[in-house]
């Protein structure tokens, strides 16, 4: 979706089930509105986080006029109760294969082959987000593809989500950076303060964590470690909004936070 709306909305790291809600790309021109979805990938829930991310991924194939499915060369699918959900639907169906950088022509060959036999989609078209190879070609056959409607929302609109919400999206890519096994996705972060002046934005970010184990991770041997993700949140967080960022860190223990309904509500998962 960065790719697509030519902004980054969208955290990016090397681990699986980074996305955790759907966010909304908007992509406005004279002659159409494309509100582009981005979901978390489809998974068998394991707990009640996981739970509320697949309901995310339901809302958005019910409301989708054309579903762009993204996997990549190396990726290795096997997952039925995806292809059963997507083979179910009548919803025009273009299948990505990502990251042809790293791919052969045969590989590339091969997996076109694979995909168009396992879900018959409109297209399988190979690209590369990272050079913008194919890129344009997706979003031209995704206009192609769209219902002539009046736009959902304003002209100068890029997302539906708050600033507040990218703020602590990106404090979240840095743990996925810099954290391996559990503890990224142990860990939950809310923007509590927010101030913008014209020069400056001042922000606090608290960052949850399930077990006390886990805050001395995050915080590390005299603090080093959280203060290397502040200092790299703030680094992306100033070319996002443009302008100077001052941020605050805190770690707090909220135990079982991804089981708890009352608190996934809380920070945003639930209705």
């Amino acid at each position: 979706m960065n790719a697509l709306v030519g902004e980054k909305l969208s955290i990016v790291t090397s681990k699986a089930q980074t996305t955790r809600q759907r966010i909304l790309g908007i992509v406005n021109t004279d002659n159409y509105q494309i509100v582009f979805s981005d979901t978390p990938g489809i998974i068998k829930p394991a707990y009640e986080l996981q739970r509320s991310m697949m309901s995310f991924v339901s809302t958005s194939l019910e409301d989708a006029d054309v579903i762009v499915f993204v996997t990549d060369i190396k990726e290795k699918f096997d997952e039925e109760d995806v292809l059963k959900r997507l083979n179910n639907t009548s919803t025009p169906i273009i299948v990505l294969i990502n990251k042809i950088d790293l791919a052969t022509e045969d590989q590339i060959i091969s997996k076109k082959h694979f995909w168009n036999e396992k879900l018959r989609p409109k297209e399988v078209i190979p690209i590369s987000a990272l050079t913008g190879t194919n890129v344009q070609q997706v979003f031209d056959l995704v206009v192609e593809n769209l219902p002539e409607h009046p736009p959902y929302y304003e002209k100068d609109a890029l997302t539906d989500k708050p600033e507040r919400f990218f703020a602590a999206e990106v404090v979240r890519e840095k743990i996925f950076q810099n954290f391996k096994k559990e503890v990224p996705y142990s860990t939950e972060v809310v923007v509590s303060e927010f101030k913008e002046t014209e020069t400056i934005i001042r922000m606090r970010a608290e960052i949850f964590v399930e077990r006390t184990s886990q805050k001395g991770i995050i915080i590390g041997k005299g603090g080093a470690a959280l203060k290397k993700i502040g200092m790299e949140a703030r680094q992306d967080l100033e070319k996002f909004f443009g302008k100077q960022v001052h941020i605050e860190t805190h770690v707090k223990v909220e135990k079982d936070w991804r089981k708890r309904a009352n608190i996934l509500k809380r920070f945003g998962y639930k209705e």
